[in-house]
């Protein structure tokens, strides 16, 4: 089937590619200029909130309960949860980098459609708060002493969270509208290259070691290879990219004329 790029679409997806070029650019420099991995380092945090975060919708949505959410200064991050079934225990587990991938996908069909840029900002920042407030702070609190989550831990989770939440919405609140469209855009490619990037890593990992990983828990609930769920889990993320960037760039008489940088 042929496929073509709609006119309406092509100085959203100028902005997007924009969006690409730089990050793929600090990635590329952080090898050799490790000070730049600073530049990208709360993105990383952010990305690393939106995977727990999907580990704790994933939970409560099938019938499982959560103890802690914790982010680290390396930006690793944990969820301890309690799920009811093997299926919830599966979903769960999956649910880090799908979910990942899919609030990238998100993003790019909220910015390419009618939908406000400012108004998805406030909702990525109210989404970052309430898993810090409720599952990063309250949970923690509320099971204790059950919970194997240091002070420590809980107090950068806040830390980083609040500052998180608060930037995410000043920039929406306070930033003129081409640099809310520009953040729009940076954020789902870093939630994209964060997926993609971190699934390779899991993928050598599991191939070498037997390390605690989502992928290894799959493994003791299923008996499957560790590995073999990295490699589907990548192809459902591509699957799931190919769609979103379709969706993105075909012509549809609701999307959102409006150039990205025009006020």
């Amino acid at each position: 089937m042929k496929f073509e790029i709609a006119e309406e679409s092509k100085p959203q997806l100028k902005l997007l590619i924009l969006a690409t070029l730089l990050s793929v650019g600090i990635w590329f420099a952080s090898w050799y200029f490790p000070v730049a991995r600073y530049l990208v380092y709360p993105l990383q945090l952010f990305a690393t909130f939106v995977h727990e975060g999907s580990h704790v919708l994933a939970a409560l949505m099938t019938g499982g309960s959560v103890q802690s959410l914790t982010v680290s200064p390396d930006t690793s991050g944990a969820v301890w949860s309690m799920t009811n079934s093997w299926l919830s225990q599966m979903i769960t587990s999956s649910a880090g980098y799908l979910g990942t991938t899919f609030f990238g996908i998100l993003l790019l069909v909220w910015f390419r459609y009618k939908f406000s840029s400012r108004n998805a900002l406030y909702l990525t920042s109210g989404f970052v708060g309430v898993m810090t407030l409720v599952f990063g702070l309250l949970a923690p609190m509320w099971n204790f002493l059950t919970t194997k989550v240091g002070i420590g831990s809980v107090l950068f989770t806040v830390i980083s969270g609040v500052l998180l939440s608060g930037g995410l919405f000043a920039i929406g609140r306070y930033a003129p509208l081409k640099w809310v469209n520009f953040s729009i855009a940076f954020l789902a490619v870093q939630c994209l290259l964060n997926s993609f990037f971190s699934l390779k890593t899991l993928f050598f990992i599991s191939a070498t070691t037997d390390s605690h990983s989502d992928a290894m828990n799959m493994a003791q609930a299923t008996g499957i290879p560790a590995i073999a769920w990295v490699m589907l889990w990548i192809v459902v993320s591509i699957v799931m990219i190919s769609v979103g960037l379709r969706l993105y760039a075909v012509s549809s008489k609701s999307a959102n004329n409006d150039l990205p940088f025009e006020d």
